[in-house]
Parts: structure tokens; C-alpha cells; sequence
């Protein structure tokens, strides 16, 4: 079995436990060490059945191999949390909960991860450490670019294009042929008719902008 740990301590990091559970009931893959939380507070302590063992410093005083899953929604955070644990020992594997439906020519990046129930029909292209909550259903010809997430029960139909760093929350629609800027985020329950600059909060039905910010705001460590 191949070690790995769970980057991310809160209710998302216990679902990827659990996937990694499910994952093992089907074929013995991983032994999973606990998790890793960068609030110190934590260390010592349980997360639901597994124990915080430590912080990103963890992983970079390995000296051997490890796997780590980056168990975060907020795409900035991510992005950043990714950062921090990156290094010539370090392997971001894709996590699929074994439910999932899965057709013909659909790629996943690095470090992605699928919830349970979630739907891909063919010829998707899904980039490197997107998050798909359970119950997603994703069309033909769809593009989920690095970083993006999407929370449980969206639906996207076909030919769309989710930008970089997007967070799409929960139960939101996308309809056909939609492009959704890099590093916008997509109110709960919004359907998006029309395509969505880069940077911007789009809430409602149909979906309309309601905040801009500036190009590189996910940079910002308060984001």
C-alpha cells in the first residue's frame, strides 16, 4: 500500500478520508498516515478517526516519497496550500470515489479529487488539483481548468469552460457553451446563462456579476 497523508483537517479533509476508505474497500491502494493542518493547535489532536500528525514541514523533512492530497475548497487556498508541500519527493495522486461514473476520454490532472455520485460523460478535460463534490455532473466536451472546484450537486452541461481557480457553489446550473473567467466564483444555486469575465462574484438567476476584484487577488494571502 502506498503512504499517503491528507493535507486539511476540516469536514473536506474527512470526506477525502473516507473516499480513501472507500477507495481501499474495492483494492488495498493506500495507508493513510492522518492529516496535516497548519494550525498548530491541531497537532496531537484527532480528526474524525485519524490523527493530525503535523504541518506542511512535515512533508518537506521527508527524506522518502509521499503521497499528499490537498483536501481544500477554496481554490486560493489550494493553490497556495499545493505550494507549500511541493517538492522532488512529494506526488499529488488523483482521488475518484469508486461510485463515480467515469465514460470515454475523460482526463483528470494531478491531485484532483471526485466525490461520490458524481457523473462524467466523454471527452472532458479535467486540469490539476480540481475539486468535484458529490453529486456533480459533468458533459461532453466540458473544460475544468487547474484549481477549480466545484461544490456538491452542480450540474455543468455541455462545451463549457470553468476558468482556473473558479469556485462554483453548490446546486449551481452552467448551460451549454458557457466560459467562466479564471478565479471567478458562482454563487450557490446560480445558473449561468452567459459567460463570466475572470475576477468576478456572480450570484442569482440568471447569474449576474455582483463584485469585481482585481487580476492576482487570489494571490493575497488573506483571500
Amino acid at each position: 500500500m502506498n503512504e499517503i497523508v491528507i493535507y486539511g483537517a476540516g469536514g473536506l479533509g474527512r470526506e477525502v478520508a473516507q473516499i480513501l476508505e472507500d477507495i481501499n474497500a474495492c483494492e488495498s491502494r493506500w495507508s493513510v498516515r492522518g492529516f496535516l493542518s497548519d494550525d498548530i493547535a491541531l497537532h496531537g489532536t484527532i480528526s474524525g478517526d485519524l490523527p493530525i500528525i503535523g504541518s506542511s514541514e512535515w512533508v518537506r523533512a521527508r527524506t522518502t516519497p509521499v503521497a499528499v492530497v490537498v483536501a481544500v475548497g477554496n481554490p486560493a487556498l489550494k493553490h497556495r496550500l499545493v505550494q507549500r508541500v511541493r517538492s522532488p519527493l512529494t506526488t499529488f495522486p488523483t482521488i475518484v470515489h469508486p461510485s463515480v461514473v467515469m465514460g470515454r476520454r475523460v482526463s483528470l490532472g494531478e491531485g484532483t479529487v471526485v466525490g461520490a455520485g458524481a457523473v462524467f460523460t466523454v471527452d472532458i478535460r479535467v486540469g490539476a488539483f480540481v475539486t468535484v463534490g458529490i453529486g456533480c455532473t459533468v458533459s461532453h466536451d466540458d473544460v475544468l481548468c487547474d484549481y477549480a472546484t466545484l461544490a456538491p450537486g452542480v450540474n455543468i452541461s455541455g462545451n463549457v469552460r470553468v476558468g482556473e481557480g473558479t469556485d462554483v457553489g453548490t446546486g449551481s446550473q452552467v448551460i451549454q457553451g458557457v466560459s467562466i473567467g479564471e478565479w471567478s466564483i458562482v454563487g450557490s444555486g446560480a445558473v449561468v446563462c452567459r459567460d463570466l469575465p475572470a475576477n468576478v462574484t456572480a450570484v442569482g438567476v440568471p447569474a449576474k456579476t455582483i463584485k469585481e476584484r482585481p487580476q492576482g487577488w487570489h494571490r493575497d494571502k488573506h483571500a
